[in-house]
Parts: structure tokens; C-alpha cells; sequence
């Protein structure tokens, strides 16, 4: 089966459906082939699909999945929908049943662009009747990754401002008083989660690098867990695989 890619409407991709469709639940030796897709094929190769069966390619590779557990209808199914979808599907299967996968929850707020974001909270409520958001506020019992994907949520509403040194300065000083200059004795962490959930990562990162060239060291000196966690996130390169397909 080879990649074809379509000159006109009435160019289509009727063999590889056929192919497809003969070959429901021995779909391994169509994976090279498959994976060699681009985009646009897949999206018309799904419409050519329903258009001559009447069914969902990615719905049946879902509904296998479900029946038999078959983790190449599981990868096939991730990567046939749109990365936004793909995203979403992650973030249902991060609440699991029993411990929460905070780690793909943190890689989705923090690595997706805030368009990709709004279209993730869409697809999520779309599939799941659910909002992303709720889910998290609700998750129990609670956890310091909890209120930092909250701000994390609420922050990509900041995401188009430009960077700015002036506030990161100015939160760096904050960022101070609340932790280790504080008169309190204790560690005002309602000032961290409002910081990040009004500020973009880039800014974040900025106001953190500002930090240290104040106070002369690393945010880290603050023995704090949300302060650290907001450290990992915010400077560390997030490198997890939860959204390569591996076939």
C-alpha cells in the first residue's frame, strides 16, 4: 500500500480502505505502510473510509482496542486522530483509576501552545463529557502538582503577551518575600500559584533566571515542594514520550 498523495476531489484512496477494511484484526503487517501517512492522507483516507463503509476508521481502532486490548489498534488509534484529540485522550488516561499520571497532565499544560490547549478542553468535553479543567480541581486526594496544573490551566490565558523584564524583576521580588524573605516565618504559597497562573512558561522562566541574578542563587534554596516543582517545570527540558507513537 503506498503513500499517495491526492491531486483532486476525485482522487481517493479506495484500494487502501479495501485493504483496511479486509484486514481488521491483522492489521500488523499494514503498520509500515500506515505509519508512512501524512497528515492530509490520513484525514482523507478516514473520509474515504466512511464514505464507503459508513463507519469511523479511528472509532473501530478504538472499539478493538477496548475488546481485546491489542496495543497496535491503540497506537494506530492515537496517531489516525488529530494531535489535539491525541492530547486529549492522553489526559483521560492520565486520571487512571487508581494514581494520577501528573507527569502527562504537567506535559500537556506545559509544552502545547494556548490554541492547542483550548482545542485539547474541547476535544476532552467533546469525548468525555467532562471539563479538563474540573477534573483537575476535583482529583483526590489532593496534591502540590494539583494547584500548580490549575495555575498551569488558567496561565495559557497569558500566553500571547510579550516576555517582559520588568515583570519579571518585580515577581522576582515577590517570589522572595513569599518564600525566604518572608516576615511570616512560612511559606506564602498562594503568591507562587497566583504568580504562575497569570504568566506564561517563557515568562516564568525569565522571572526565575531574574532571581537568581538578585538574590545570587537558585529559586531551589526555598525548601519548599510547590517552589521546587515549579522550578522542575519552569527550567528543566521536559522530555517524555507520552506522545510518540512507538510502532
Amino acid at each position: 500500500m503506498g503513500t499517495k498523495i491526492l491531486t483532486s476531489s476525485g482522487h481517493g484512496f479506495e484500494n487502501e480502505c479495501r485493504e483496511i477494511h479486509d484486514s481488521w484484526g491483522r492489521l500488523n503487517h499494514l503498520v509500515p505502510s500506515m505509519a508512512g501517512w501524512s497528515k492530509l492522507e490520513k484525514q482523507q483516507i478516514r473520509k474515504t473510509y466512511w464514505a464507503m463503509y459508513g463507519e469511523d476508521m479511528a472509532a473501530l481502532l478504538q472499539k478493538m482496542q477496548s475488546q481485546n486490548g491489542s496495543k497496535v489498534c491503540a497506537a494506530l488509534y492515537r496517531w489516525m486522530v488529530d494531535a489535539h484529540e491525541r492530547d486529549a485522550i492522553v489526559a483521560r488516561e492520565a486520571f487512571g483509576q487508581g494514581d494520577v499520571n501528573y507527569r502527562a497532565l504537567v506535559e500537556i499544560f506545559v509544552g502545547r501552545k494556548s490554541s492547542h490547549v483550548s482545542l485539547i478542553k474541547q476535544a476532552y468535553y467533546a469525548r468525555f463529557r467532562r471539563h479538563l479543567d474540573q477534573e483537575i480541581i476535583n482529583l483526590e486526594p489532593p496534591h502540590p502538582y494539583q494547584k500548580i496544573l490549575v495555575a498551569l490551566a488558567t496561565s495559557h490565558k497569558a500566553h500571547q503577551e510579550d516576555v517582559s523584564q520588568h515583570i519579571a524583576k518585580c515577581d522576582a521580588r515577590r517570589l522572595y518575600e513569599a518564600g525566604e524573605g518572608s516576615s511570616r516565618g512560612a511559606i506564602e504559597e498562594a503568591v507562587v500559584l497566583e504568580i504562575l497562573s497569570k504568566r506564561s512558561i517563557p515568562q516564568m522562566k525569565l522571572t526565575l533566571s531574574s532571581y537568581k541574578h538578585i538574590y545570587g542563587h537558585e529559586f531551589t534554596k526555598v525548601k519548599c515542594q510547590i517552589f521546587l516543582i515549579l522550578h522542575t517545570i519552569c527550567c528543566h527540558a521536559i522530555n517524555f514520550l507520552f506522545f510518540t507513537v512507538i510502532f
